[in-house]
């Protein structure tokens, strides 16, 4: 059984400097850990899955944020850092946080069955904390490279790192290579 990466809202709209939410330097930092694990992670069997935020133009979350990602805008595209990778992987678009409400996310996992889901992307305190609440609900194992998230919050972004691993359950650990590195250790007989 293989991984399954997820790579939450890498979109124009949060993570180029003219999207409307762009989220900041942080953001734009974790783009080649991002794709160091994806290519890491192909080369190993696991599955590839892209969220996209994608909303209707009068979807009522824009009484609490400024409208964006509106469907056929240039915000909902994967950036171009990482397009190549998401042209053979699963693009899975949501309008919500999470990126299992009122899609069929579950389902695909249900097919898949990875081993486990590592979660990377924006924001940590928003759309990637309540899709690993929903992984977490649904007993997936989750690994979430603390160094392939981000927030345009700093504050909120420790905070979300810490609920994730203290009351979802989820691991987090410091970088994927860590992770790897242990996993590496652990599997070494003694």
């Amino acid at each position: 059984m293989s991984n399954l990466v997820l790579v939450v809202d890498m979109q124009n709209g949060f993570v180029d400097p003219a999207g409307t939410l762009y989220g900041g330097e942080a953001v734009r930092e974790i783009i080649p850990r991002i794709r160091h694990i994806i290519e890491s992670e192909k080369a190993r069997g696991a599955a590839i899955v892209f969220t996209a935020d994608t909303h209707d133009p009068d979807d009522l979350e824009f009484r609490m944020w400024p409208p964006h990602c509106v469907r056929g805008d240039w915000e909902t595209e994967i950036i171009p850092e990482l397009a190549d990778l998401a042209r053979d992987a699963r693009i899975q678009e949501k309008r919500r946080y999470s990126a299992f409400f009122e899609t069929d996310l579950e389902a695909y996992l249900q097919r898949v069955r990875p081993e486990r889901v590592i979660v990377t992307g924006v924001a940590t305190d928003i759309c990637v904390m309540h899709t690993v609440a929903d992984l977490r609900n649904r007993d997936y194992e989750v690994i979430v490279p603390a160094d392939a998230v981000a927030s345009f919050d700093p504050e909120a972004h420790a905070f979300a790192l810490k609920h994730m691993e203290k009351i979802l359950g989820a691991q987090v650990v410091p970088s994927y290579e860590a992770w790897r590195e242990e996993e590496m250790r652990d599997a070494i007989p003694a």
